[in-house]
């Protein structure tokens, strides 16, 4: 890029030099998503549609480093944390994030492997942080269910596809009243509204968003629908939200698989996300047979 486009360009950025944060806001979008499209992990949480919808639950503020990656702070039960999803700032903005900050969070490994000799120099200590692991699956074998392994996996599929005269489309805006209807009736039965905020906003903004996904019908009747998008450059597909109505048997099934199945083949994983700790959402992710995880690390200052 000429100079004189690279200083017209500096002029139109609204996300400031660090120290200086700002809060998460839409008009971010055209400065983030290169920076982010670019990361290699897989990182489920490291896309503008995330950050950006869950911006309220963590108080989300954004910086741009001196080598225009970003680092981004936030809240969770009374700490402070900072990210840096693209890059690992140098030692002195490092250090000065943790006078300000209580941890390091979501740190990639692929930033452990790279930096972890100059950050144990730094006093920094890092350790796994399993709650927050994504689930990766092969496309392929959520889409086939070969083998022994998926046999109850299988028979749940049949039973849905057996019972219910079934539909499915790619999602789209005129799609949206009848997702938010699967998503009133989800947290209706939920009796807590766990995602719902989020949920609920990703379809407002769907189109905003550029996200993708499917939904189902039974009889004309919509009984769930999943959204995502694209990770890791393109080799992996993350699902950030799946809704449906649990009284039709294999649902949830059904929809894993139907959706494996559709989604281009040039996509190697589908990633899950994370459990969180939930012991009862871990099992379920186990039983789809991971063929990996995308690892996430937390820093802690010791010295």
């Amino acid at each position: 890029m000429p100079r004189t486009a690279l200083k017209q360009y500096y002029k139109t950025m609204t996300i400031p030099c660090y120290p200086d944060f700002t809060p998460m806001a839409r008009e971010l979008k055209p400065e983030m998503h290169p920076h982010l499209s670019l990361t290699p992990d897989g990182v489920s949480e490291y896309t503008f549609s995330n950050l950006y919808l869950f911006r309220n639950r963590y108080t989300y503020r954004v910086s741009r480093l001196p080598n225009q990656a970003l680092v981004l702070s936030g809240e969770r039960d009374g700490k402070q944390f900072f990210m840096t999803p693209c890059a690992s700032p140098g030692r002195d903005i490092t250090e000065d994030l943790f006078r300000t900050h209580d941890y390091w969070k979501g740190i990639p490994e692929s930033l452990v492997q790279a930096n972890r000799a100059d950050w144990d120099a730094w006093g920094i200590e890092i350790a796994e942080d399993r709650d927050n692991f994504d689930y990766l699956y092969l496309r392929t074998d959520l889409a086939e269910l070969a083998g022994k392994k998926y046999h109850k996996k299988r028979n749940l599929v049949h039973a849905f596809t057996n019972a219910y005269s079934h539909s499915e489309a790619a999602f789209s805006e005129r799609h949206i009243p009848d997702a938010m209807a699967v998503l009133e009736r989800w947290r209706q039965d939920k009796g807590s509204d766990g995602d719902y905020a989020a949920t609920r906003e990703a379809l407002d903004l769907f189109g905003t968003l550029k996200l993708k996904g499917v939904i189902y019908y039974v009889d004309g009747n919509p009984v769930g629908w999943c959204l995502g998008e694209s990770l890791a450059r393109g080799r992996m597909f993350a699902i950030h939200f799946e809704k449906a109505i649990d009284e039709y048997k294999g649902i949830y099934q059904f929809m894993n698989q139907a959706f494996a199945a559709r989604l281009p083949g040039y996509y190697t994983y589908i990633n899950r996300e994370q459990d969180l700790g939930d012991e009862g959402l871990r099992q379920a992710k186990m039983t789809y047979r991971p063929a990996g995880f995308v690892r996430k690390y937390i820093g802690k200052k010791t010295s």
